[in-house]
């Protein structure tokens, strides 16, 4: 039987974290853990997080890994699974919009108002 594609959850693929962002995981068996968005997938609306959702891989042995063995790494989370951690508080926080005066529309945090772009 083949492969059934991935399942594309909605059409508006913006997602409330970009890479680099330092976010907050509010559920899921990471609760309460903190990291850095290494990747972002906004067609899957997953993100990539460091430290969280760890798991262990089964890999041969290859050229990069001569060794093989169980190797632990991060697998995506689901994005509506983590907060984006205020700058200003280090608290997490609500991610809203802005357009400036000079038409550039930057993301906010709702807590404390602080431009996060």
């Amino acid at each position: 039987m083949p492969k059934q594609p991935k399942k594309l959850e909605s059409h508006n693929n913006k997602l409330h974290v970009k890479k680099e962002d330092k976010v907050f995981v509010i559920s899921g068996k990471d609760k309460g853990k903190t990291g850095r968005v290494i990747a972002a997938y906004p067609r899957e609306n997953r993100v990539l997080v460091e430290g969280v959702n760890l798991i262990k891989k089964h890999a041969k042995p290859s050229q990069q890994n001569p060794q093989g063995g169980i190797l632990t790494q991060e697998a995506p989370i689901h994005v509506s699974n983590v907060m984006l951690v205020d700058p200003k508080t280090g608290e997490p926080t609500r991610v809203g919009y802005k357009v400036l005066d000079n038409g550039k529309k930057v993301r906010v945090a709702k807590k404390s108002g602080e431009i996060i772009d």
